[in-house]
C-alpha cells in the first residue's frame, strides 16, 4: 500500500463498504513497532491467555503476510512479547494484530514490523498450546477468515475480501 492511506481507500472505494468487502475495525488497538503502516495477506489464530500457537506460526516464513490473533479481548495476560515480534521481523512477516496484550513493548517498538494490540501487560502467557489455526475470526466488531487482506496506518485498520490497489 504505497503511500496509499487508509483514509484513500476508503474514499476510493464506497460501493466495497457498502457490499461488506472492505471493512473497518473498531479503533481500539494501540500502535506499536517501528513499521505503522502495513499491510497483506491475513492468516488467522484463535486463542486465550495461551501463546505456544502464536510463536509456532512466528517461526515460519511470514513472506509479507500478517497474523491476526483472537486473543479474546483478555486483559490478563500477554500473549506476544519481544522475542517472537524479533522472529517475526526476521521471517518477513508485515505486521501482527493482536485482540489481547503484548509485553517487552520497547523491545517491540525497536523492531521494523507493524504491531497492533489493544494494551501492554507484564505477565506472560499459558503454555498449553491450546487454539485454533485458520478459523474465521471476529474482533473489532469485524469478521476476518484466513486470505483476507489487511491494510493498517495510523488511521486504522482496513479489512478486504481481496487485494486492493488504488
Amino acid at each position: 500500500m504505497a503511500l496509499v492511506t487508509t483514509a484513500e481507500v476508503c474514499d476510493a472505494n464506497p460501493q466495497l463498504i457498502v457490499s461488506g468487502e472492505l471493512r473497518a475495525l473498531q479503533p481500539i488497538y494501540k500502535i506499536y513497532g517501528r513499521r505503522q503502516v502495513f499491510s497483506g495477506p491475513v492468516v488467522t489464530l484463535k486463542v486465550f491467555e495461551d501463546n505456544v500457537l502464536v510463536r509456532e506460526f512466528l517461526e515460519e516464513k511470514g513472506n509479507g503476510r500478517v497474523l491476526v490473533v483472537d486473543g479474546g479481548g483478555s486483559l490478563r495476560c500477554a500473549i506476544l512479547g519481544g522475542n517472537p515480534v524479533v522472529q517475526a521481523q526476521n521471517n518477513g512477516w508485515a505486521g501482527i494484530v493482536v485482540n489481547g496484550c503484548v509485553r517487552d513493548v520497547d523491545e517491540i517498538n525497536g523492531c521494523d514490523i507493524g504491531v497492533r494490540a489493544l494494551a501492554s501487560h507484564p505477565m506472560k502467557a499459558n503454555k498449553k498450546g491450546i487454539g485454533e489455526k485458520h478459523v474465521p475470526i471476529t474482533i473489532a466488531g469485524t469478521r476476518i477468515c484466513d486470505g483476507e487482506w489487511l491494510y493498517a496506518d495510523t488511521d486504522g485498520i482496513l479489512i478486504s475480501k481481496m487485494e486492493l490497489s488504488v
